[in-house]
């Protein structure tokens, strides 16, 4: 399991250069982009070396790629209407790029295993207990990450600020993607409940 862990990291890694070196729709926001790129890679290091399991491992994992593909577009410049014309030609929606809205989702649902394993490390011998940590945490990181953001606007020039944050002119950008986070995590609350009390019987 850790030799093929560690193969798809490099892989990742390996993704990350290729989409930031070869063309790069924007250099001048690539190094910024990629600064969460590092930090994940920390996680599924640590989840090699400390979970070493794979649904963690898998979550954190499709999540990165999710965010590579953002960075290279920036998020408010992902062509996913261009590459899937088929759903969303037929479907009627306004002029804003939704991807950042998806992988804030994807954030909720994704990281939810990860760190349900990290808190069952804790000993709290109750399912209940674990799940509702995990959840928290899930909206506490969201709120960190959106603080971040907003220290962002602060400290950088207007133009690199609204590139970063992707906000593209929604002044409730940071509350939606709060949202969605936390719908994100509270379904897979339920599924982990629900599976417990099935397996349980």
């Amino acid at each position: 399991m850790k030799n093929q862990k560690i193969i798809l990291i490099i892989l990742l890694i390996l993704l990350a250069i290729i989409t930031t070196a070869i063309k790069p729709l924007f250099p001048q926001d690539q190094l910024l982009q990629h600064i969460g790129t590092f930090w994940l890679l920390i996680l599924l290091y640590y989840d090699i070396k400390k979970i070493q399991k794979w649904s963690g491992f898998i979550g954190i994992y499709l999540f990165t790629i999710l965010h590579i593909i953002g960075a290279r577009y920036v998020y408010s410049n992902v062509p996913y209407d261009e590459w899937f014309p088929f759903i969303f030609d037929p479907i009627v929606i306004n002029e804003r790029n939704h991807f950042d809205r998806f992988v804030h989702f994807s954030f909720g649902v994704l990281f939810f295993p990860f760190l349900m394993q990290w808190i069952k490390r804790w000993n709290l011998k109750s399912v209940g207990k674990t799940i509702l940590i995990t959840w928290l945490m899930i909206q506490s990181m969201s709120l960190i990450y959106e603080l971040l953001e907003w220290n962002l606007t602060l400290m950088a020039s207007p133009e690199d600020a609204n590139t970063y944050n992707g906000q593209q002119g929604d002044m409730w950008d940071a509350q939606k993607d709060m949202t969605l986070a936390m719908f994100g995590s509270t379904i897979m609350s339920i599924y982990y409940f629900l599976t417990f009390k099935i397996l349980k019987k």
